[in-house]
């Protein structure tokens, strides 16, 4: 397909720049992951992607996360149709997801899941603060109790799920140490567990994004080099294109850090100014994007281009990729 034209072509052409990304060493590879796909059964490859340290960092929706454990339990989705009565659909307690169906009493038993799990996090946990010559101690006085991070909280309901043997992207993500990071969480089944955590079981834990983003920068402060792949755009996107604005500032000796290679998977258009369709070209303008770097933009539905781009992966790539090390930040 790389010999070919269109974005039958780009297709090739991102499986030719992922498989130089496995090949690199010392690269950090960031996976944006927007929208909703895991109702279309994405989130296996994603899970298997993170299994085989394909990417070394993800940065999810708070929908991909969730609903990926809906399926994960047994519960399931169905094949539906987009011409349907809506009315007769929301009668029978089903959610639609254009032609995809779930049954809205088993979607709330996820949602009390995740509230069970919140329930188990503890309201006065704090994180030390750390340096370069290690933890100077807990400064109580700037740090609140009961607040964690997007990461930290991923991690720990990924060790929750993996516990109870849920085999999903958080549990995957646990087990082989890749960070998880979700700025928009709120946005999605999580808010939704937080906030009856909050009021039915008095349970008040903070999500901090603001300590999100500091955790995020570090992992680009210690990074050499860094590589992003987007499917879809979004928030997933801006915060990780975002990633490389951070990292030039803190180092002051850096005029930029931009990611040297780029990949995006996205079915919008550049030309209405929205983030999820623009170019890499105009990326490179923000210092985001390496001039010299290698990048390349298929503008293709997901549920067709990442099946077939990972299938090829699997058949290319025969060596076992190491992956970041993350232990700086998963250490107690």
């Amino acid at each position: 397909m790389a010999n070919t034209g269109f974005q039958g072509r780009k297709l090739g052409e991102v499986v030719k720049v992922w498989e130089k990304m496995l090949k690199e060493k010392d690269l950090t590879i960031f996976l944006g992951y927007a929208g909703s796909l895991s109702t279309t059964g994405q989130w296996k490859i994603i899970k298997w992607l993170i299994e085989n340290r394909f990417i070394d960092v993800l940065v999810s929706t708070g929908a991909n996360i969730s609903e990926d454990i809906q399926d994960a339990l047994g519960y399931g989705y169905w094949k539906g149709s987009a011409n349907i009565d809506d009315k007769d659909l929301f009668k029978k307690n089903i959610f639609r997801y254009y032609d995809v169906f779930t049954d809205a009493i088993k979607y709330r038993k996820m949602t009390a899941l995740i509230r069970k799990f919140i329930n188990t996090l503890d309201e006065k946990y704090v994180y030390p603060v750390r340096d370069s010559e290690g933890i100077r101690g807990i400064q109580s006085e700037q740090i609140s109790n009961g607040v964690y991070s997007t990461r930290e909280f991923c991690y720990l309901f990924g060790k929750f799920l993996d516990e109870k043997k849920i085999n999903c992207i958080l549990s995957t993500a646990y087990r082989k140490k890749v960070p998880v990071f979700s700025p928009g969480i709120m946005d999605s089944e999580y808010g939704i567990a937080a906030v009856l955590a909050k009021r039915k079981d008095k349970k008040n834990i903070v999500v901090d994004q603001i300590k999100d983003f500091d955790e995020f920068a570090k992992i680009g402060e210690k990074s050499k080099k860094t590589g992003a792949i987007y499917i879809g755009g979004g928030v997933p996107k801006d915060y990780t294109q975002l990633l490389t604005a951070i990292v030039a500032l803190l180092k002051a000796s850096a005029l930029e850090f931009p990611h040297y290679y780029a990949i995006q998977i996205t079915a919008d258009s550049p030309q209405w100014g929205g983030l999820s369709g623009c170019t890499f070209d105009e990326a490179i303008s923000w210092g985001k994007i390496a001039r010299e770097g290698k990048f390349v933009q298929c503008y293709c539905d997901a549920t067709i281009a990442l099946p077939i781009i990972s299938h090829c992966l699997c058949e290319k790539i025969k060596f076992k990729r190491k992956g970041a090390d993350f232990s700086f930040i998963f250490k107690k």
